[in-house]
């Protein structure tokens, strides 16, 4: 079974229709229905608003627990009203729950009753969800310590706390009020949420300093989770309580007159004993209840702290105190805030006494704890309860804040730590990555662990971060490298202008620690580098532009023509080198077609312009001439003196051929017209001019042919290109490309290949 502020149960028959929803948002501004009697305060008539607002919703609802809706409503209010929380408060205790029945829930409650209001619904709302899962995640059945994920969900209702504070206080009422529906209905409650209540909602109050609260759900959660042991405290306790009470009147009388006839002022109280703190002394110090000194228990307010000093003489003058039995939390106050003498003293009959002596201010705060830091929401700058809010107000409200932030980050540490010590080595260390720090105004900022400064400030702003020079600490100026630690109020020093500093990227100085700064500041130099580069190349496009004359030309229009989405994206490639300059001026001037090889081959010879080697006559193609374009034919790899003859192929040129090839011969059937003399040159039958051919050796396969075959041609000085062979049925092929420039002088030097033992033949390819 699961409950909450959020989870009513209805059934068709007493659910609100949809009609009036409507109605109701419609009229929402006006809130004409609901509107309080002329007469009262402002804060009472928007407490008496908002109850006629949510009445008409919540009649007739009932929550899953079985609690009727607007009973709890009104039971949350009276909550907050013991523990001093204004009535802005109490009012939004009634619109949070009539917003389940609402269509769009925080416009309506707005516009209704302000941007403050629907605010604080919806950040409500949404903690509500948060604890719910929490608890369907622990069962129904689960003992023990907080488990990791459930800490990691308190973590999650801190930095919903962090936005709006006055959330916890709705939700410690909010479940205090249904452990009393339990309690009163004698419905059995479930072990989760009494469990929850112990371990998350008593914790939490006892570190804001709300004692009222969190006695009250340390004892019903207690009832409800150990029975047996809630019993026999109760019976022992009742059993004695005659007599107890008989005793506890007198001795406050008997302190009322001491401190009456010693001239101090004080207000004397008795104070029964809460059960669950019974227990817990009885378990931790392994006492019998006869042993629990503070079951009597008695409470002195004076008017200031030296007659707290003064009262707490006159009780020891009164009765015998107990050694080892006093503390002063006026001098050391407990990280929550709270201020009290306590001591514990020995009537004449033996009896022990515990008295608390504390001022009517430390009372306060005792009982309300953080509630009293949101009375200045009632406030603005007229004042609350006659307090003027002039001048320090925002700093007060500020400090304030931060004052119950603290409480919440330590009491998230001390559950850390508890985790730690139950799950061993796995659970330690499990919220030593992040740290919770301030801003002046209040606000928290969650960084990682060992963040400085500078991290502070890029999480803030962006450009705060690039323009910071200087941090205080809690007031102290530090460096800029200091690792800052949860729970402290940084404050930014900034310049006007200016941007980060590369030390800050030197992981050794320690200047950064976030990933999001390192990448700001990273992104800051990329951009200035960035900027030079696109200045450099609008300089030299600039300066090419004035080179060809056209100054004229857009510059936007001239990157987009080269395919640029702008022109900084031109210029940026530009400056880098990574575009030539020479496309633009490509592109700047009117291309030139290409001629036509074949046209410009055929006007070539048209004209004679090849010469004959050895003096003959015109219109012929030499080979070796720069002036035409030829190209010898790989098929069969001419050389000089070979009988030669020209082909001339489509855009290539002139391909020569051998007269033997037979890839020429085919091509001269096929397309006689093409074919076209030519002879070796003068330049082609230099020594200087060197030819490539093909030579093809077979022989039998034998260990060293091949060593042979090279020793004959290195000894007739024939360099050889590449050398491929191929066995096949003990018969080897050797295929040579060697380099000669006449290919006379291969005859000679094949006929000494063929003599090689083991060579079969030799022959040019």
């Amino acid at each position: 079974m699961k409950t909450g502020l959020l989870n009513p149960v209805t059934s068709n028959a007493d659910a609100p229709a949809h009609a009036p929803i409507v109605e109701l948002a419609e009229m929402a501004p006006g809130v004409d229905a609901g509107d309080p009697q002329p007469g009262g305060s402002l804060p009472d008539q928007l407490l008496a608003k908002a109850r006629a607002f949510a009445e008409p919703l919540l009649t007739g609802q009932r929550f899953d627990t079985g609690e009727e809706a607007l009973h709890h409503a009104d039971g949350v209010s009276f909550i907050l009203h013991g523990i001093g929380a204004p009535p802005s408060l109490r009012a939004v205790a009634y619109l949070v729950y009539a917003s389940e029945y609402l269509n769009q829930p925080e416009e309506v409650v707005t516009r209704a009753f302000g941007l403050d209001a629907g605010g604080l619904v919806a950040h409500t709302r949404k903690l509500v969800q948060i604890q719910r899962n929490a608890r369907d995640a622990l069962g129904d059945e689960s003992e023990g310590p907080l488990p990791a994920e459930q800490v990691e969900r308190i973590r999650k209702m801190l930095l919903a706390f962090s936005r709006d504070l006055r959330v916890v206080l709705l939700r410690l009422a909010s479940r205090l009020q249904t452990l009393r529906h339990y309690a009163e209905s004698k419905l059995p409650c479930p072990r989760a949420l009494a469990r929850e209540s112990m371990q998350v909602f008593a914790p939490l109050a006892n570190r804001l300093g709300i004692w009222q609260i969190k006695w009250e759900l340390e004892d019903l959660s207690f009832r409800f989770l150990m029975p047996d042991a809630y019993k026999d405290i109760a019976k022992s306790l009742h059993e004695k309580r005659l007599e107890r009470e008989q005793h506890i009147e007198q001795v406050r009388h008997q302190l009322a007159q001491a401190m009456h006839d010693a001239g101090i002022h004080a207000q004397v109280q008795g104070r029964p004993k809460h059960l669950y703190s019974i227990w817990k002394k009885m378990q931790g110090k392994g006492l019998s209840i006869d042993k629990v000194f503070d079951i009597r228990a008695l409470r002195v307010i004076v008017d200031d702290v030296p007659a707290c000093y003064a009262a707490l003489s006159r009780v020891h003058e009164v009765w015998h105190p107990v050694a080892d039995e006093f503390s002063d939390y006026i001098a050391r106050p407990k990280p929550n805030g709270y201020q009290s003498l306590h001591t514990i003293v020995k009537d004449e009959q033996g009896r022990f006494i515990e008295v608390q002596i504390r001022t009517q201010a430390m009372h306060d705060h005792a009982e309300s704890g953080v509630a009293a830091h949101w009375a200045y929401k009632e406030a603005g700058t007229k004042g609350y309860a006659g307090v003027q809010a002039a001048g320090d107000f925002e700093s007060r409200v500020a400090e304030a804040r931060k004052t119950v932030l603290r409480q919440l980050l330590a009491w998230e540490r001390d559950l850390a730590a508890a985790d730690g010590e139950q799950q061993g080595a796995a659970g330690s260390g499990l919220f030593e990555d992040r740290i919770y720090v301030f801003t002046p105004g209040g606000e928290i900022i969650d960084l990682p662990a060992g963040a400085t400064p500078i991290d502070f400030a890029y999480a803030l702003h962006t450009n705060l971060g690039h323009r910071c020079r200087g941090a205080k600490v809690d007031g102290a100026m530090v460096p800029l490298n200091t690792a800052l630690q949860s729970g402290q109020t940084i404050e930014i020093v900034s310049i006007k202008d200016g941007g980060p500093s590369m030390d800050w990227l030197n992981a050794d100085l320690g200047y950064v620690r976030s990933h999001r700064a390192r990448s700001k500041v990273r992104a800051w130099f990329n951009a200035l580098a960035q900027q030079a580069c696109i200045a450099r190349g609008r300089e030299a496009v600039e300066k090419l532009l004035q080179r060809e004359g056209k100054t004229a030309t857009k510059l936007e229009d001239l990157a987009a023509s080269l395919g640029f989405r702008n022109a900084d994206a031109l210029f940026d490639v530009v400056g880098k080198d990574e575009y030539s300059l020479r496309n633009i001026e490509q592109h700047l001037r009117p291309a030139e077609p290409e001629p036509d090889p074949d046209e410009f081959l055929a006007h070539r010879l048209s004209k004679g312009d090849a010469k004959l080697g050895g003096g003959q006559g015109r219109g012929v193609l030499v080979v070796g001439m720069d002036s035409l374009l030829t190209q010898l034919a790989r098929c069969c790899k001419p050389a000089p003196p070979d009988a030669i003859g020209g082909f001339v192929t489509r855009g290539k040129g002139v391909a020569v051929h051998r007269v033997d090839c037979s890839n020429f011969r085919q091509m001269a059937g096929r397309h006689g017209e093409r074919v076209i003399p030519v002879a070796w040159g003068r330049q082609a039958s230099a020594d200087s001019a060197q030819y490539a051919v093909d030579l093809l050796v077979e022989g039998h396969d034998r260990t060293g042919l091949l060593r042979d075959v090279c020793d004959v041609l290195a000894q007739g000085k024939i360099h050889v290109l590449s050398l491929h062979s191929q066995v096949a049925r003990e018969r080897i092929t050797i295929t040579l490309t060697v380099q000669t420039a006449d290919t006379a002088r291969l005859g000679a030097m094949l006929a000494k290949v063929s003599q090689i033992n083991g060579v079969l033949r030799a022959r040019r390819k």
